[in-house]
């Protein structure tokens, strides 16, 4: 039956209400024991295997990524596969972690007495704190909802969001007792743009450019060449190495508009005499977050001495894919 756009709006805000209000209980079940869990895992010196079946094994899989990025060495495996041989991947010092709804799933009843039988910690995560997996498991971390965002009561939705925002309540609480930083986390996310804003440096950058550099004394006929040549918009006026002043597109516009005689200009005459800088040691997004609050597409780089390096250009960010 097709619905109207009012009849379509209403049901996607029930929807996101529904489950906020599914995620909003969940905080009454973050207790000493759910503590307990987490300094079991991060004192343990094997890893953490997250299994489930269905729904439940897509959402497994992502807290075994958040796991993983953040400091966690974890694995994925799934819970029908497991008594087909997968259960070879599980090591004696391992922790597992089973995902389910019911926790009374005929793949998961058999395989929770096996891990026990080799001796493996069984945490379950479980939305029935009396089911088969919650009394075969050595700790439980409760996440049930009373009832799904499913009209029918019946498609996982709010219990799949519940079992997602534990796996993240529990990762981050092992990123905090680990002390995980933020180029810890570079060094797991090295490819991506999350990782190049936590690593990349604008020393990394400006070398690729050309150097646009005229002195106080150069001729403004130059000082336009300079710039048009070395296409960065800008030159850097430089006396000694020490970088005096910056003369853009823009103060040239701004000159021109102004009428005044060029003849005997030079570029000491039209640079602006405080440019905006960035050591070469900063980091590349530190460079973006200026240009951004500047509103300006490039920044002169200096080092600690005030000696002109090169330039970074908003083009350099982009190509990185760091914006």
């Amino acid at each position: 039956m097709t619905k109207t756009d009012k009849e379509i709006i209403f049901i996607a805000k029930k929807t996101i209400k529904e489950e906020s209000q599914s995620i909003e209980t969940l905080i009454n079940f973050i207790d000493d024991r759910f503590a307990e869990i987490v300094r079991l895992i991060y004192e343990n010196k094997g890893r953490v295997v997250v299994t489930g079946i269905g729904k439940s094994a897509n959402i497994a899989t992502k807290i075994v990524s958040t796991l993983n990025s953040t400091g966690t060495p974890a694995l994925f495996m799934h819970a029908a596969d497991a008594v087909h041989g997968d259960l070879g991947m599980i090591r004696q010092d391992d922790i597992i972690i089973c995902i389910s709804k019911s926790g009374d799933t005929p793949e998961i009843k058999v395989l929770a007495p096996l891990i026990k039988h080799a001796g493996n910690t069984l945490i379950a995560l479980v939305g029935n704190t009396n089911s088969f997996l919650a009394k075969e498991a050595d700790h439980i971390i409760n996440c049930h909802v009373e009832k799904e965002a499913c009209p029918n009561n019946l498609a996982p939705t709010s219990s799949t969001t519940a079992q997602l925002v534990m796996g993240d309540a529990l990762a981050m609480s092992l990123l905090a007792c680990r002390g995980f930083t933020a180029e810890d986390f570079a060094k797991y996310h090295p490819g991506g743009a999350l990782g190049k804003r936590l690593y990349l440096k604008v020393n990394d950058l400006y070398k690729n450019n050309e150097r646009p550099s005229v002195t106080p004394d150069t001729p403004l006929a130059q000082t336009i060449l300079e710039i048009s040549s070395k296409r960065l918009g800008c030159t850097a006026v430089v006396s000694d190495e020490q970088l005096l002043g910056i003369v853009t597109d823009g103060d040239l516009r701004r000159m021109l508009a102004q009428n005044i005689p060029t003849a005997n200009l030079k570029a000491v005459d039209i640079m602006s005499r405080k440019p905006k800088t960035i050591l070469h040691s900063d980091f590349a997004v530190a460079a973006l977050n200026l240009m951004r609050s500047e509103s300006i597409t490039q920044l002169l780089v200096i080092d600690e001495d005030n000696r002109y390096l090169g330039v970074i250009h908003l083009h350099d960010l982009i190509q990185e894919g760091i914006i």
